[in-house]
C-alpha cells in the first residue's frame, strides 16, 4: 500500500499565544536598567538590549551581584547572554535610589569570593552535623 503526502501550504510560527504576552511584557524593559533572579541563585544587572520568544535576553553591561553577610561585589561580565529557561525574576531598577541599603560594604572580587568560600563551608558543615545528630531525632 502506498501513500501519498502532498503538502500545499505550510504555515509556522515560533511564537504561540503565551509567548506574546511574554515578549509584550518584556519589551517595556528594553534599554532600560534591569535586575535578573536566576535558578542557581545568581543575581545580575545590566541593560537589557534584545529577547526573544524564550525569554533568551542580552544585557549589556552586564555585572553579577555577589552578597555574602552585609558586603557586596559587583563582577563586571560585559555583554551576557541568558537562557530564558535559567529567569526566575526581572525587575526594573530604579537608577535615581540607591540599590542597597547603606550599612552594606563595597568589597574587591577577591574578598568575596574568599567570603562565599567560607559560607560555603560553613553550609556544608552545619549539613554533615545535622546528619550525624539525625538519629536522636526520636519522632
Amino acid at each position: 500500500m502506498q501513500f501519498e503526502l502532498k503538502l500545499e501550504h505550510l504555515s509556522m510560527s515560533w511564537a504561540g499565544p503565551e509567548d506574546i504576552y511574554l515578549s509584550t511584557s518584556l519589551a517595556s524593559y528594553l534599554d532600560k536598567k534591569l535586575l535578573v533572579l536566576l535558578r542557581d541563585g545568581r543575581k545580575l544587572l545590566g541593560t537589557l538590549r534584545s529577547f526573544d520568544q524564550f525569554a533568551n535576553a542580552v544585557l549589556e553591561g552586564a555585572c553579577e551581584r555577589v552578597i555574602v553577610g552585609e558586603i557586596y561585589c559587583d563582577i563586571p561580565l560585559g555583554l551576557y547572554i541568558i537562557r530564558g529557561e535559567n529567569v526566575v525574576l526581572i525587575g526594573e531598577l530604579d537608577v535615581e535610589k540607591e540599590e542597597l541599603p547603606p550599612h552594606m560594604t563595597r568589597v574587591p572580587e577577591a574578598e568575596i569570593r574568599r567570603a562565599q568560600k567560607a559560607e560555603r563551608e560553613a553550609s556544608d558543615l552545619k549539613g554533615t552535623m545535622r546528619k550525624r545528630m539525625e538519629f536522636l531525632d526520636m519522632d
